[in-house]
């Protein structure tokens, strides 16, 4: 198996300049883990205080879900606290949690980006496809048809497919022991806000945007980072992309820095909050424009659908058809 090319910092930084960036602060991403969890809070407030700004809400929120995968994500690098137990513990339980299976999986990603073995190459390898297809692709995420298939659908198939003697309760049993936060979490939030009369705010501003506005933004968000990027792409400048992001792009769509995705190919150590300004420094030293970068999500989503619609063959396949893992999607779910 031959490895992704890579890239040296001091190729492009002075040790001068790249100390502070590799720095890892003990309060930075801490401060981002509180921020995700705090916005959450208080969009969930705002929604039960005023029911009719739920549908804000569940953006907000699900925007915030995925800027505590993307903040995992970080942790998984060891980037979220120069501590690594503290970064482990932040990581494993004030996120998706599931932190040393993502790793193994998530640092291989890395090592063979955009080559065959890949595991996150499936991820992009149908683009560019139809216009319709990826607004059929849209729907079946905002629908929660996406959610139920990755999420349920398993246990349902486990149910009808269970061994001779094995109980249907068994088999939710051991389906609901496996997701222990999300149960629990529910049961906990659910005991507390019913008494007010709030009993419907976990299902309509936890689980409702997890399995609608979550989705969407995860597929884009991989769209956005290595749709249309050549498999055994030979230059480390070019396995992903960079978008621009605006207030509103970073608020709905892209939290934490995760746009700056050439960057964290580049220096995959570097802590999300340093990648703007490595951002800047590869702009003022002319590096920019070897770089993939797109100015902004709707030109990478053009670009993606570009494909003539007379060859839709229907954009049906599931990941699991086209040989991408399940733990693809885990830490981002």
């Amino acid at each position: 198996m031959a490895a992704a090319a890579r890239v040296a910092p001091k190729d492009y930084f002075t040790p001068e300049e790249w100390a502070p960036l590799a720095r890892k602060s003990a309060w930075k991403g801490p401060a981002l883990v509180a921020h995700a969890w705090i916005v959450i809070g208080a969009a969930a407030a705002m929604a039960m205080l005023f029911p009719i700004t739920i549908p804000l809400a569940v953006m907000i929120i699900g925007g915030r879900q995925l800027g505590l995968a993307i903040l995992m994500h970080d942790a998984a690098h060891g980037a979220l606290h120069p501590n690594l137990k503290i970064n482990d513990w932040l990581g494993e339980y004030l996120t998706p949690g599931g932190l040393a299976e993502y790793r193994a999986y998530h640092l291989g990603h890395h090592k063979y980006a955009q080559q065959a073995e890949d595991p996150d190459l499936g991820l992009s390898a149908p683009f560019p496809i139809t216009p319709l297809s990826l607004r059929r692709k849209i729907v079946r995420d905002l629908s929660g048809q996406t959610h139920f298939k990755q999420r349920w659908a398993p246990l349902f198939r486990r149910i009808r497919e269970r061994k001779p003697g094995e109980s249907a309760l068994g088999v939710v049993w051991a389906f609901v022991k496996r997701r222990p936060r999300f149960f629990i979490g529910g049961a906990v939030t659910i005991a507390l806000t019913a008494p007010f009369g709030y009993w419907w705010a976990w299902p309509v501003l936890w689980w409702l945007p997890s399995a609608t506005w979550l989705p969407m933004i995860t597929r884009l968000r991989n769209i956005a980072e290595h749709a249309c990027v050549a498999k055994d792409e030979p230059d480390p400048l070019r396995h992903a992309r960079t978008t621009r992001a605006g207030l509103v792009a970073r608020m709905f769509l892209a939290p934490y820095y995760v746009n700056y995705h050439c960057e964290h190919h580049m220096f995959m150590h570097v802590p999300c909050y340093h990648l703007p300004r490595t951002h800047r420094l590869l702009k003022a030293k002319g590096v920019l424009p070897g770089m993939l970068t797109a100015p902004g999500y709707m030109d990478v989503l053009r670009m993606a659908s570009s494909k003539p619609a007379n060859e839709d063959q229907g954009g049906g396949a599931t990941p699991e058809q086209r040989g991408v893992r399940p733990g693809a999607f885990r830490a981002l779910q």
